[in-house]
């Protein structure tokens, strides 16, 4: 079974934060490769009652692409 690469993860990151958070913006920071597949972290902007804030998140992508879990934290 093949297993996805840095790129593929960072790729995979982005959209699922795009989905879920309607913006284009998205920075990431870290891309880190674990036993249990990547953690992808980074930062995102939202709008909260009409002020802009940056959100940090956190993305866990198993061995096979599969999204895992995803976090999200006010900076």
């Amino acid at each position: 079974m093949k297993e996805v690469s840095r790129v593929s993860v960072q790729e995979i990151a982005v959209e699922i934060i795009k989905k879920k958070k309607s913006t284009d913006r998205i920075d990431v920071s870290t891309i880190e490769q674990k036993a249990e597949g990547w953690i992808v972290r980074g930062t995102c902007p939202i709008d909260l009652e009409g002020h802009p804030w940056a959100e940090k998140f956190e993305v866990v992508v198993d061995q096979k692409g599969k999204v895992k879990s995803t976090y999200f934290t006010l900076l």
